[in-house]
């Protein structure tokens, strides 16, 4: 059963929904509004006290490492933050990284990868793919490096591994995809059955933002929307979706493919949760579970030299 504090967080989730829906009714926001939008509130969030957070250009882009008193430093999870491809940045995704940083026991690299529709696909991929080449030529082991992010950023991660594969680059140790955007044609089952229960995202303000990342490419490109991927040959992957979010096709069919490809690829589905809930830890106990259970099994999959 979802705890009290995730119901009463759902619940006000709910209200702003609604209310954000009565004001587009009238007032479409432009991008930059809600850039800005995502910032502010993202910004009145703290992050753990005992973290250090260092802004940095990092392969041309602003970035910022992120680590807690127990982060290696022979090790880099790079992170590629959500906000379909249009918003997000180290501000938005500080917290989870601080919180990441701490239960993956490694340092946090956050990157700001073009933003669509200035840089539609494939700015994004190539954009992570040379953060990943940067961070072996500096000296860290593909071993020691994870690559993880949400929503986009999910989507995202599977993106790069699929290039890096085949543009013959040694691959990192492991991944992780929290409620990953896989399929930008929005065909998944889900965005109806779970369309009534998710107290974010509605099927027609996902559908009504692809374009500015995919532009004039073909929407089922693998690396636009990487189910159509070959994934065969990549590294394991750990997969958390909410039950409630329209997603959730999205990363059941994603972790289905991957099986298939016989990469080992686990999928849980929280109950009562929506999407990217690992963002509200500071809130709702589940979200922590989540974030010590992705450190777990980050830090299983790491060699031993890097724990």
């Amino acid at each position: 059963m979802p705890s009290e504090e995730s119901l009463k967080f759902r619940q006000m989730l709910m209200e702003q929904r609604a209310q954000m829906a009565k004001v587009f009714a009238t007032h479409q926001p432009t991008l930059e509004q809600e850039r800005a939008g995502m910032e502010a509130a993202w910004s009145q969030v703290a992050v753990l006290t005992d973290v250090t957070v260092e802004p940095t250009t990092f392969a041309g882009m602003h970035a910022e490492w992120v680590s807690a008193p127990n982060s290696r430093l022979d090790s880099a999870l790079l992170y590629l933050h959500g906000g379909a491809y249009y918003m997000g940045s180290v501000v938005s995704h500080r917290e989870i990284a601080s919180r990441l940083a701490r239960a993956c026991a490694m340092r946090v690299l956050v990157i700001e990868y073009r933003l669509a529709p200035e840089h539609p696909y494939p700015a994004a991929v190539e954009d992570s793919v040379t953060a990943y080449r940067e961070l072996v030529e500096s000296g860290i082991r593909p071993e020691n490096i994870v690559i993880a992010g949400d929503s986009a950023g999910g989507g995202l991660t599977v993106a790069t591994l699929v290039a890096l594969r085949d543009r013959g680059y040694a691959l990192p140790t492991n991944a992780v995809a929290m409620s990953p955007w896989t399929d930008l044609e929005c065909t998944g089952g889900s965005m109806v059955t779970r369309a009534p229960f998710d107290p974010m995202l509605t099927p027609e303000s996902v559908r009504g933002i692809t374009h500015h990342y995919v532009g004039e490419a073909d929407p089922r490109s693998p690396l636009i929307s990487p189910i159509y991927a070959d994934l065969s040959g990549l590294p394991p992957m750990l997969i958390h979706v909410g039950h409630d979010e329209v997603l959730l096709d999205d990363a059941i069919r994603l972790s289905d493919r991957l099986n298939a490809a016989g990469v080992a690829a686990g999928v849980k589905v929280w109950e009562g949760m929506w999407h990217v809930f690992q963002s509200f830890a500071a809130y709702v106990p589940e979200s922590q579970q989540a974030i010590d259970e992705i450190g777990n099994f980050v830090q299983s999959k790491l060699p031993a030299n890097a724990k």
